[in-house]
């Protein structure tokens, strides 16, 4: 009898879990490093942000991974899928050691230049990175063993293994701190410790799976080609988020508050509509490599609907919620009068991006992503970046900036959509059959 495939859902739960845990982490860190006061919590916004910035931009080690893993795995072999792991790991080890290298020199200026010029916060927050950004093969360790165990669609253990590590964290993080008088340092050597508990399981899952260890340098260059795509289109996303910031920090103290708190919604509920996205690119890539491309047709439809509706569930709950939400973030009228304003932008977009992001998912499990990438890059050009920029000088305000977001989002969901309509996207790219 063949085994019954997993469910959208019963993939996303755990995959959402997965991706929650570490920015349920940083609120507890944040809360803890507040009490020390102003300058130790600027230090951590400005180190930690580095370290996010780095971690985000070398993500494709979990998606490209996850891609060409369960290619293999749907094709019946459990080994090369296994090996990807093998590679993906080596890989993270030798770009950890670049970001190490990166931060140790240049961790000065790079604070400095978050932070505003030289003051106590930026030297906090050099000092943070220093210790905490040693951890960056650990976390990239991780995101490559996340991205093998997807493509064997198992999503329990990397569960497991990230809420060890966060769980460890969030008991060392005030113990540090406080008790022992770390202070700032306190909250890095906590982070590190819980990186290094969560990379070393994702290291033993591979030991216990009998890989062999070699470096294979073919293997590596095919991952770096996804990568590539991934990267760029990661650089662009975040280039364009670094622009909306500032147009609306010059907009006024009030506009960039309100920015703040609905980017911040924005991204935390993209991470419910993102675990779609997993749960599709491993069911995707399972059914091609199985050479069943009327089944990744029917996982289309069916995390299309999923993320449908979980869009229009979240845009009700923000429209229903909205007058009890707004105050818990500021107590400011004017910033609450501008959140008000945004709070449409966020609401009404919510269902386009439950379909974007799980038919992103959908792309990447079919290795299409060089088509992700244009397309992300032309939408941030030709929506997002250009409204964006001119609502300074038209005195469109907050309005123009998430109008451009709208816009993105609106764009991508017209090419993913005109995409999966046709069957391009289902003949794998030698990047993911090698």
């Amino acid at each position: 009898m063949t085994e019954r495939a997993p469910s959208v859902l019963g993939l996303a739960v755990p995959a959402l879990v997965v991706l929650a845990a570490e920015p349920l982490y940083l609120l507890v860190d944040t809360a803890v490093v507040g009490n020390l006061g102003t300058v130790p919590l600027g230090g951590l916004a400005v180190g930690g942000g580095l370290l996010a910035w780095a971690a985000a931009l070398l993500n494709f080690l979990a998606y490209g991974t996850t891609a060409r893993a369960a290619r293999r795995a749907g094709a019946g072999d459990r080994a090369g899928a296994v090996a990807e792991g093998v590679q993906a790991t080596w890989l993270a080890l030798l770009l950890g050691a670049a970001v190490v290298v990166l931060f140790q020199l240049l961790a000065g200026p790079l604070t400095r230049a978050l932070a505003g010029g030289p003051g106590e916060v930026a030297a906090a927050g050099e000092q943070w990175l220093r210790i905490a950004g040693c951890g960056a093969p650990l976390l990239l360790v991780s995101l490559a063993g996340n991205g093998w165990l997807r493509g064997v669609q198992d999503l329990r253990r990397p569960v497991r293994f990230v809420l060890a590590g966060s769980l460890l964290s969030l008991v060392l993080c005030p113990l540090l701190v406080h008790p022992a008088g770390l202070g700032l340092p306190g909250s890095a050597v906590a982070n590190l410790v819980g990186q290094s508990l969560t990379a070393s399981l994702f290291v033993r899952a591979l030991l216990r799976e009998g890989a062999d260890w070699r470096f294979r340098p073919a293997a590596v260059r095919a991952q770096l080609v996804l990568g590539r795509d991934l990267l760029l289109r990661a650089t662009v996303l975040q280039l364009a988020f670094l622009v909306a910031a500032g147009v609306a920090a010059r907009a006024g103290q009030a506009q960039l508050g309100a920015h703040q708190i609905a980017l911040q919604l924005f991204l935390f509920l993209a991470l419910v509509l993102d675990a779609y996205a997993i749960a599709a690119q491993t069911l995707v890539g399972h059914a091609l490599g199985a050479g069943r491309p009327g089944e990744a047709r029917a996982t289309a439809r069916r995390v299309t609907l999923w993320g449908l509706g979980t869009g229009v569930l979240v845009a009700v709950a923000l429209l229903a919620g909205r007058d009890l939400l707004v105050p818990l973030f500021s107590g400011d009228p004017a910033v609450r009068e501008q959140a008000e304003l945004v709070w449409w932008f966020l609401a009404g977009f919510q269902p386009l991006a439950g379909v974007v992001f799980a038919l992103d998912g959908v792309l990447m499990g079919a290795g299409d992503v060089a088509y992700l990438r244009t397309v992300t890059v032309g939408a941030a050009l030709v929506g997002f970046l250009p409204l964006s920029l001119l609502s300074g000088p038209l005195g469109w305000g907050l309005a123009g900036v998430w109008t451009g977001l709208t816009a993105f989002i609106a764009l991508r969901l017209v090419a993913v959509l005109a995409r999966v309509a046709g069957d391009r996207w289902l003949t794998a790219p030698a990047t993911v059959g090698a």
